[in-house]
């Protein structure tokens, strides 16, 4: 039989004019007749998209969601409507800027399995780059997967199919064209649609002191949100996490502490968990207006101690109380501030505690911090938070997750709070208390 083919095949090239190259499509058109292999036929996996929003009629993040194209990766020489899959791992802000440049058909970043074992470098590039993509509005759809094996066979396969386009051969390139897997990526949700009327979900709770009706009122305050480049990925576990798990906290010690006539004090405490705080801290904004704006009976109304907001607890060993205005001594957050230094300097040697001032900027979109909510209204507030600075990354990062969070960190601090707090509101250190003293152990 091979003898018989042989002689065939020598009459043919006899008989024909084409080059001898055509024959290397040959077996190639054969292998595209043929089926796939049923384990390649069709893969699902789920996939997050970015955000998208608009905050003071500002655009942010992706505009689409349809995605129905063919896959590459970045070594491809043409991007142009093709879905560009990149590892995070590898990803840059350049990378990405480079898909977009291309009119890329979409983008898909695949996300490690064990997102708490990657690189801090890793971790803090990629922190640093989520607000710039959310920054620039793309019509690009742009979604994230957790890595399995298929779609890492998937992603390697692709890169192998898009390395290969840059082969001298252009019957190289064609002939590996036809053998190698091709992937159509293609979601199975619709177009995206504005939220017209956004509902923001708020809770309030208080501890009524003991004494006359004008009793001043302390507020405490976090908002439970949590945000990053992708919503269903955005745990906020320190940011806000931490807050709202010491506010519960300084609300069960001194429920128990307002049980008893003995140590039931004379002041109101009113606990806020606020929503929308992601979005220029929304729901305090509404809460603040219903409470000064559209009723005559409000703790808000009468005497305000002052705001004490709650943010990022759970890591380091620093401690800040932001401000926008220095305490003036005589007053009861000067009080509260000095408590915070005794107690940290007699009891937690090992935090490192400051005060940051930093003024209001109502040109910015956005506030930097939730006590800026009630400085506008005129309110005395602060933010306590182990971050310096209200533009770390960390805040708004879908690398904000439970692992990152250390609870013996945000027990200690939790600690000093309440600790700082009971001194004030029984004035114990006008009463002779020593600074070493441990009301809670």
């Amino acid at each position: 039989m091979l003898e018989e083919a042989g002689e065939v095949l020598e009459s043919v090239l006899k008989a024909s004019c084409l080059p001898l190259s055509f024959l290397l499509f040959v077996p190639a058109v054969l292998l595209l007749l043929g089926p796939p292999p049923a384990a390649e036929a069709a893969h699902e996996f789920t996939v997050y998209r970015m955000q998208q929003y608009e905050l003071g009629g500002q655009p942010y993040g992706t505009r689409n969601a349809v995605l129905n194209t063919e896959a590459r990766t970045l070594e491809a020489d043409v991007l142009s409507r093709r879905c560009v899959m990149m590892r995070l791992v590898d990803f840059s802000y350049e990378q990405y800027q480079k898909a977009l440049r291309q009119s890329a058909g979409a983008v898909v970043i695949i996300l490690p399995k064990a997102m708490s074992a990657l690189p801090q470098d890793v971790v803090r590039q990629f922190m640093e780059i989520e607000p710039e993509m959310l920054a620039m509005e793309t019509i690009v759809p742009v979604y994230f997967a957790v890595e399995d094996e298929e779609l890492l066979s998937i992603y390697e396969q692709t890169r192998v199919a898009s390395t290969s386009q840059g082969s001298a051969s252009a019957a190289e390139v064609l002939l590996h064209t036809a053998t190698a897997n091709g992937f159509q990526m293609v979601t199975s949700g619709a177009q995206s649609k504005a939220v017209s009327d956004w509902l923001i979900t708020s809770l309030e709770g208080r501890l009524t002191g003991l004494g006359g009706e004008d009793l001043p009122t302390i507020v405490i305050v976090a908002h439970y949100d949590s945000f990053g480049v992708a919503p269903w990925l955005s745990h906020g576990a320190d940011s806000n996490g931490s807050g709202i798990s010491g506010l519960l906290e300084l609300a069960r010690l001194f429920s128990r502490l307002y049980t008893y006539k003995r140590t039931h004090a004379g002041y109101n405490l009113l606990f806020f968990a606020s929503g929308g705080g992601k979005f220029n801290y929304q729901g305090t904004k509404r809460w603040l207006e219903d409470n000064l704006d559209h009723t005559d009976s409000s703790l808000l109304q009468d005497n305000v101690a002052f705001v004490l907001c709650l943010d990022t607890l759970g890591r380091g060993n620093s401690l800040h109380l932001h401000v926008s205005k220095p305490p003036k001594e005589g007053t009861l957050q000067h009080a509260f501030l000095r408590e915070l230094e005794m107690v940290v300097a007699s009891q937690f040697p090992e935090v490192k505690f400051s005060m940051v001032h930093k003024k209001i900027n109502l040109a910015e979109d956005m506030l930097a911090w939730e006590h800026e909510r009630f400085a506008i209204r005129r309110l005395p507030a602060f933010t306590i938070s182990h971050l310096e600075s209200h533009r770390d990354g960390l805040r708004n990062s879908i690398m904000d997750l439970r692992s990152r969070v250390d609870s013996k960190t945000l027990t200690r601090n939790t600690r000093i709070i309440a600790e700082a707090l009971t001194r004030v509101i029984y004035n114990l250190t006008e009463k002779g208390a020593p600074a070493d003293l441990q009301i809670f152990t």
